[in-house]
């Protein structure tokens, strides 16, 4: 039997490479068409925002949980902090909003460093603290003084609501955040962090930072929610702390990226569409009991494909994954 020579493997995984990245590019220009046609040919501008932000928020958890091994039960932290830093500089400061998105994404990175001390922790125990800590973050806010974030009664932008440019924003936002889960699926820090996720003795053993790696795959999963909380405050121009910290948005985050699989670039992505225009089905078709039927699609989803859409998939077609993102 002939074996292949290095030079055959190196040709293979670079055929594999052209492909993925083949792939990727096309994917990723329909997706572009069609956000981008959305206010132009008059589509449900509200629905396709949100479900950007969805795919976003679902994304950056991907990193945390499907590269990194980590579950964030208090992951709206992120998104609540981005969301109340904007409306804060462009109420109280005078910010352009758009200079304020990078700030909210700031706010983010800033949060993740104080919640680092955290990653020493592990399954359960983490998920419990970090749900804790979002609490807290929501209380910090709510007891400040109404001057700065607005009491109960929250923060209004006032005339700088645009919808059109924030969707369009928003769109710009979740292709970054595709873009950068797809560098990570290939680099060495995607390698690492999977690595470290499956046997962290071993990785430690083959030179790994643990630590390092940790923190900057931490990092770039607070990031994007922060983004999202900034554009979305933007979009509804309003922020209080019962919406920005409802721990709804970790749930739904939570549910539509498992339910596409997490680990991969495309899992996220598959289940946060199958989930949003599920969702808005039941809605629109059964209102009162939208919660109920919800609830009972994401059980039967768990129970028949436990590793997601995506994950499923690539279980029956093993040999699929050189080549879906």
């Amino acid at each position: 039997m002939a074996t292949a020579t290095p030079s055959s493997r190196t040709a293979d995984r670079e055929r594999a490479d052209r492909i993925y990245f083949t792939l990727a590019a096309l994917l990723g220009g329909i997706v572009i068409v069609y956000f981008a046609c959305v206010p132009l040919l008059g589509g449900n501008l509200a629905f396709h925002f949100y479900l950007m932000l969805w795919i976003t928020m679902a994304s950056g958890f991907n990193v945390s949980s499907g590269f990194s091994g980590y579950m964030p039960f208090g992951y709206v932290a992120f998104y609540g902090v981005g969301a109340f830093t904007t409306a804060i500089l462009v109420k109280k400061v005078g910010m352009p909003v758009l200079a304020t998105l990078p700030l909210a994404g700031l706010a983010g990175l800033i949060l993740a460093l104080l919640f680092a001390p955290t990653l020493r922790l592990s399954g359960i125990y983490f998920a419990i603290v970090s749900l804790a800590l979002a609490a807290i973050c929501r209380l910090v806010i709510t007891n400040m003084p109404e001057t700065i974030t607005g009491g109960s009664f929250g923060l209004q932008l006032g005339s700088h609501a645009e919808p059109v440019l924030s969707f369009y924003v928003m769109m710009v936002v979740m292709l970054v955040a595709l873009g950068t889960i797809l560098w990570l699926s290939r680099s060495r820090l995607g390698k690492a962090l999977r690595a470290v996720r499956d046997d962290a003795e071993a990785a430690d053993m083959m030179g790994i930072n643990i630590a390092r790696v940790r923190l900057q795959g931490w990092l770039i999963a607070a990031f994007f929610p922060a983004v999202c909380g900034g554009v979305e405050a933007w979009y509804t121009n309003v922020v209080d702390t019962e919406t920005a910290f409802n721990t709804l948005i970790t749930a739904k985050t939570v549910i539509y990226a498992v339910a596409g699989g997490l680990g991969t670039v495309t899992g996220p992505v598959v289940g946060a569409i199958a989930m949003v225009w599920l969702d808005e089905l039941i809605w629109r078709r059964f209102p009162l009991l939208n919660l109920l039927i919800l609830g009972l699609a994401t059980v039967l989803l768990v129970l028949f494909l436990p590793r997601g859409i995506v994950g499923t998939v690539l279980r029956w077609r093993p040999g699929w994954r050189r080549f879906v993102p």
